[in-house]
This record gives C-alpha cells, structure tokens and sequence, in this order.
C-alpha cells in the first residue's frame, strides 16, 4: 500500500489550511511564489501534472495565496477536473489502485485549498464544482483507496461549511449531500464518519438545514436512524471526537418542536444512562450539550437502571453536574 496521501498528512479533519496567507513572512518569499507559479503551470502539462500535484499538495501551506493563483491561472481548474473524471470508470466495479487515489486526493487536496480561501470559495461553489466529487462519495468499497478518497472529498465539503454561510448550505441541500454523508455516517473508517458527521452538524446548524431536515418525517428518521446506529456502535468501540458531533446533532435537532416531540421515543438509551460517562470525561463542552440534550427531550432517567452509577462524584450524576 501506497504512503498516506499528502492531501491527507496535513489537513485536520474539518478542512483546514489551503491558500491563506501564512502567519509570518517566510524568507524567500518571491522564490517561493515563482516556484509556485511555475509548479502551477506544470499542472496543464500533462507530461509535469502528476510531480506538480505532489509538490503543490505537500508545500501549499507555504505559499501565499495559492487559491486565487490555482482559480485564475488558465487552465489550472479544468487540469484538476480532468484528474477527477478521469478515474470515474474505475469507481464501479471497483478497481481503484493505490497510485490513482493518491494522485487524485492531491487534486482534491488543491481544490479544497480553493475551497477554503475566503477569495475563491464562492467562484468555486458557484461553478458546482462540489458535484465532481460526490461519485467518490457514492462508493462503497472500504479499501484504503477508497477510503481516502472519500475522505479527502468529505474535506473539501467540510471548508465549505467550516465558514458559517446559508448560501454554501442551500447549495449543498439542493443537491444529493445529506444520503451521501449518511452513507459515508454508516459504513466509513471513524475518521470519515467523523468529517461527514460534522458536516450534517453545520448544515444542521443553519436554520435553513435545520428545517430542511425536519420537514418531512423521511429526512428526519433517515438522519435519526443513521445516528442512532452510531450510537450503538460507539458502545463497542468508543470515540469521544465522533460521539461530540452525534451529540451536538441531536441537540440541534431538539430545538425544532416537532423534532424534540419524535426524539422523546427514538433517542437512543445509551444516550440516556451512564454507557458514555467514561468517554465523556474529559469533555465538559459535550456533556453540557448531553444535558441540554436530555432536558429539551423531558428524559426521565430510569434510577434502578442506572443506580450503580448514582454515586457521588461518578456516574451519570457527575456527568450532569459539571
């Protein structure tokens, strides 16, 4: 197996960095950005573009305002779309190598830089450039090729929603974003369940989100469902980053009346007892958000079931009171 995508090296989880100035100046500047420039250039040759890729992925934290170069430059954009497209064949049946996934996340890791940069980032949504990367989000295969390229594609949704913004999220509702964050919710690698769950936690967290999903019983239970499946299997195998998002969910889900009505009987009971006192220890934030959660929804805890963990200073008791 291949090494781990630069594209994936880097970045945190929620889309980070890209093409924003550094935070101090950085000797050789004008060198860095002719090398830069020229690295662009190579993109549109296709003889250059694979060593471009890896060097633009591996060093675009250093260069100034790389966004605004990729966007404008001729050609640059259509270079990275034709990566894109070019492995779509081999996405069903799956036949994906290690050496096309990572040149394409590299791709990807340039598109997300546009995404993230407060100059490009609506020139990038308002050529629907998001739509190229949803048949990567459509897969099923959990090979690692795979696997990073829907997670490399869930972070360049994940800097479009990172900046609060209604319009980047009606644009997403008004294409398939919802069942393939689901899908990823369900059967990806905890990191990209992580991405695609924070991703539905910032469209929830717009009001126009918000009523979105609450519009009809369908959406509602389809996220519900998705999220309580998540919720048992974090049982098994904990994860205190995932368990915040679900959390941070269902609390935003509550604040819709007809929402909090339906969670009253469906919110899951290891959310309700002590099965995540331990993983949420350490998390005064999510616990708070637990108990916001259980008073909006009237929970009434079951003391005999939970009784061992009752005690002063431990349990379900300690984690209310902090």
């Amino acid at each position: 197996m291949a090494n781990l995508p630069q594209s994936l090296s880097i970045n945190t989880p929620f889309g980070g960095g890209g093409g924003g100035p550094t935070a101090t100046t950085q000797p050789g500047k004008e060198r860095k950005m002719a090398s830069a420039e020229q690295l662009v250039l190579d993109l549109s040759n296709p003889e250059h573009r694979e060593n471009a890729l890896l060097e633009l992925s591996k060093k675009r934290e250093l260069f100034q305002d790389l966004a605004p170069l990729l966007w404008n430059s001729f050609g640059t954009i259509a270079a990275l779309l034709q990566e894109i497209v070019s492995i779509y064949p081999v996405l069903s049946p799956p036949n994906l190598t290690p050496v096309q996934s990572n040149r394409v996340c590299n791709a990807l890791a340039l598109l997300q830089c546009v995404a993230s940069h407060p100059d490009t980032r609506m020139l990038f949504l308002n050529a629907h450039i998001p739509l190229y990367l949803y048949p990567f989000l459509n897969t099923t295969s959990k090979s690692r090729p795979f696997e990073y390229l829907r997670l490399t594609s869930l972070g360049v949704i994940g800097a479009l929603v990172k900046v609060d913004d209604t319009e980047v999220i009606s644009f997403l509702l008004s294409t398939e974003i919802i069942p393939l964050c689901l899908r990823t919710m369900e059967m990806g690698s905890e990191l990209s369940k992580t991405v695609a769950t924070f991703i539905v936690q910032k469209i929830l967290l717009d009001d126009v989100g918000l009523d979105y999903i609450c519009t009809t019983a369908e959406r509602f239970f389809a996220v519900g469902r998705v999220l309580g499946n998540m919720v048992a299997s974090l049982a098994e195998q904990p994860s205190s980053r995932l368990l915040k998002h679900i959390i941070r969910c269902y609390l935003r889900l509550s604040d819709n009346p007809r929402a909090c009505d339906a969670l009253r009987s469906c919110l899951p009971d290891m959310l309700r007892d002590a099965t995540f006192n331990s993983c949420l220890r350490e998390d005064p934030t999510t616990r708070r958000w637990l108990q916001q959660l259980l008073h909006n929804v009237g929970v009434n805890v079951n003391l005999n079931r939970v009784q061992a963990s009752l005690q002063p200073g431990g349990g379900f008791d300690h984690m209310l009171v902090n």
